[in-house]
């Protein structure tokens, strides 16, 4: 019965004038992409666990071609969503690029929090984790210095760890679209007020803060864009392989969120949305007042000209607070994203970064 209800129903639309039939078919085609069951391969470039702690794994990007810079590199990202946006596909992975420029290369996987680690806070990853990683990257590499690259919020940790750890050989530090100055946040500043927000509730009720309300936060800095405009880019170029794939790609990572530990996420939400402490010098870790004129190493930071996550003028403000005498400061023709994958980031940010780490990364 159904067979012939969709014989019908196919020579129904044959009847349907030929602009709306080929709506229907590409309408059609987009369904069958959206509720397909096969998920693209991500993370393509070969690695193996190092080092363990709780959920946290340490990787080394595996290569058979001579490491050209004696300075190993870190990568540490977020808390939020997980790291392979550095390592998307082949051809789209700042990690594959890097790889293949000769860098020694390492990644600090956060992996996912359970139940058990709501009590985990920003202390606990920045004093006792980034150390030891950095650490036995240094043994494993035999290299007496270390570089360090922070992805959006995973650079203000690492800006952070810098700070607080002057004993350890960190060389060169990069930053990409890392908030620093939550002075001015536009509309997360009024989402996240803490006349409206109480994150002392959010915290009790929830335990670790769902993926699923930090997407939607996000999303609705621009809702008819994020919510909306994706869906109407491949109902578009439904017939263009390369995007077609570049979306389900990035939409599986959008998709392939994580928990925040709760701890964490009452310090990231009231010491640095709330209070604006990293900046003014205010912030104590685990006892430690922050001071990041503590940091000495070489600076290159990033930001995005189209970023509204971390706007560049909360990027910029860290080149005021340091006191490195090699810094610099690159905006580049991206958004927060767009940085890290796709056609720009390629062009644009992986030689970019690679270009200032080989001049810094000899002995």
């Amino acid at each position: 019965m159904r067979g012939l209800m969709t014989k019908e129903y196919e020579k129904f639309i044959q009847t349907i004038p030929e602009e709306y039939q080929q709506i229907y078919n590409r309408v059609k085609k987009v369904t069958k992409m959206l509720i397909s069951d096969t998920e693209p391969e991500v993370g393509p470039t070969p690695k193996e666990a190092i080092w363990t702690r709780n959920k946290a794994t340490l990787y080394q990007y595996i290569t058979h071609q001579p490491k050209k810079h004696k300075v190993p590199l870190l990568l540490i990202y977020a808390l939020i969503n997980k790291p392979y946006i550095m390592d998307l596909a082949p051809g789209s992975s700042l990690v594959e690029y890097l790889v293949n420029r000769g860098f020694d290369v390492y990644l600090l996987d956060w992996g996912t929090p359970g139940y058990e680690d709501k009590n985990m806070k920003l202390d606990d990853y920045i004093m006792d984790y980034i150390p030891r990683a950095v650490r036995k990257i240094l043994r494993k590499s035999n290299a007496k210095e270390v570089s360090v690259l922070g992805y959006c919020m995973g650079g203000t940790i690492t800006s952070i760890f810098a700070a607080l750890h002057p004993e350890l050989p960190i060389r060169n530090l990069v930053f990409m679209t890392t908030p620093f100055d939550f002075e001015e946040t536009g509309l997360y500043g009024a989402m996240l007020d803490e006349q409206y927000f109480d994150i002392d509730k959010v915290v009790q009720t929830l335990g670790n803060i769902p993926p699923e309300m930090i997407d939607f936060g996000n999303k609705l800095l621009k809702p008819m864009a994020n919510f909306y405009g994706p869906f109407v880019s491949l109902f578009d170029r439904a017939d263009d392989q390369k995007f077609v794939k570049s979306f389900n790609l990035l939409q599986k990572w959008l998709n392939d969120g994580i928990p925040f530990p709760g701890e964490a996420y009452r310090q990231w939400i009231r010491d640095f949305y709330q209070k604006n402490k990293l900046i003014k010098g205010e912030l104590v870790i685990r006892g430690r007042q922050v001071k990041l004129e503590a940091i000495t190493s070489n600076v290159l930071n990033l930001s995005g000209e189209v970023d509204i996550i971390a706007p560049p003028h909360q990027v910029e403000a860290l080149m005021d607070s340091i006191s490195s005498k090699d810094k610099q400061y690159i905006k580049l023709p991206v958004g927060h994203t767009s940085i890290a994958f796709g056609s720009k980031a390629s062009k644009i940010t992986y030689p970019t970064i690679a270009d200032w780490l080989e001049k810094r990364s000899s002995l």
